[in-house]
């Protein structure tokens, strides 16, 4: 489908959905609302239509570097699939380079990627790790995502000061605890709650 001929669908629907929810899309406030939605739609999902290759553009150099590299506190937005209403948060990453390491930048865009489709929190994070993994195949990979989600914040339980808080270890992260618990205290610093529990999708909880 062309972009200009799904823009036009939107604006369709936007406009539908206001008739149903009582309102008069014709009034002045709400004039161009369907083709603004429209717009924003297309932005927030984005990533339905980009490509990882193409985003990271060769940014792979060899390097005798083995440490421990992490980028934390990338900020994300994106939408709940269960609800079209946003989730946003922080992201922390980090790799154990084998022989090579990516350019800085290509980590908060890889976040942007799957961050820009309607997602649960948990399969983000594993499209993080997994992406990393297989792109640069390191020796380990680490993603640590906490975020507030408006679907039960406005709605539901209406929790205000409730945090979600995921994780996804690979590699050396999930085989070798010390190197797990390094990662953790570097970013303890981050908003996230002293004390807070980090857990793997296995259930496996650790701090």
């Amino acid at each position: 489908m062309r972009a200009e001929q799904k823009t036009q669908q939107l604006q369709e629907v936007v406009e539908q959905l206001l008739r149903l929810v009582g309102e008069d899309p014709s009034r002045d406030g709400l004039m161009k609302t369907p083709e603004r939605v429209a717009k924003m739609f297309n932005f927030l999902t984005k990533g339905y239509t980009q490509d990882i290759d193409e985003i990271l553009n060769g940014a792979l150099f060899p390097i005798k570097y083995d440490e421990m590299v992490i980028v934390k506190d990338i900020d994300f937005f994106s939408l709940c699939e269960h609800h079209l209403v946003p989730f946003f948060g922080k992201c922390h990453i980090a790799y154990l380079p084998d022989k090579k390491v990516i350019g800085l930048s290509k980590l908060p865009r890889i976040v942007e990627v799957f961050s820009r489709r309607l997602q649960v929190q948990e399969r983000l994070t594993q499209q993080i790790a997994e992406t990393l993994q297989e792109k640069i195949k390191p020796q380990g990979v680490a993603v640590v995502m906490e975020a507030q989600h408006l679907c039960m914040m406005m709605r539901g339980v209406e929790k205000q000061n409730a945090t979600a808080i995921t994780s996804a270890m690979l590699g050396g992260f999930r085989t070798r605890r010390e190197t797990r618990e390094e990662f953790l205290q570097l970013i303890k610093r981050s908003p996230v709650q002293k004390g807070a529990s980090f857990w793997r999708h296995d259930d496996e909880s650790f701090t």
